[in-house]
C-alpha cells in the first residue's frame, strides 16, 4: 500500500534523484517545455510549481532559496524576471502535462511537461521555410 509516502522514489538513490530533479527543473525553465516519462513529470511538476510560487515575490530571501535548488544563475534570473511575472495573476497550476504515448524501447508512457503560457515560436519556422525556398534553384 502507498500510505504516508510523500514522494515517488523513482527507483533511484536519493543523490541521483536530487540531481535529476535539479537538471530537469533547470531544463524546464530554460526551454519552457520538456519531454519525459509520466512519473518523472509528476515529481518535477511539484518542485517546479513551488519554485515559481516562490519567485513571484522578488526578494533576496526568495532568490537564495531558489538558487539553492537550481545551480544555474542565468536560469534563476530568467525565472525571477521573465517566467514569474507572466504567472503573477495565476494562483497555481503553472505547468501542464500532455500525454504523447508509449516509448518504443521500454513502453514507458511519455509526456510533454510545459509551462501553461508556452507558445510555439511559429514565426521563426516560417522564416526558415522562406529561406529554404529562396535557396533552392528553380527549373
Amino acid at each position: 500500500m502507498k500510505h504516508r509516502r510523500g514522494f515517488n522514489p523513482l527507483g533511484m538513490m536519493s543523490a541521483h534523484r536530487r540531481a535529476m530533479r535539479r537538471n530537469m527543473i533547470t531544463s524546464l525553465f530554460k526551454y519552457e517545455r520538456i519531454k519525459t516519462t509520466k512519473p518523472k513529470a509528476l515529481e518535477i511538476r511539484r518542485s517546479a510549481e513551488k519554485l515559481i510560487t516562490r519567485a513571484k515575490i522578488d526578494s533576496v530571501h526568495n532568490r537564495r532559496i531558489v538558487s539553492s535548488r537550481l545551480f544555474d544563475e542565468g536560469i534563476v534570473a530568467k525565472l525571477f524576471t521573465n517566467i514569474a511575472p507572466r504567472m503573477k495573476e495565476r494562483k497555481g497550476g503553472y505547468t501542464r502535462i500532455l500525454k504523447l504515448g508509449l516509448r518504443a524501447g521500454d513502453v514507458a508512457e511519455t509526456v510533454l511537461l510545459e509551462l501553461v503560457d508556452f507558445k510555439l515560436n511559429t514565426e521563426d519556422s516560417e522564416k526558415k521555410a522562406e529561406k529554404e525556398k529562396a535557396k533552392k534553384p528553380r527549373g
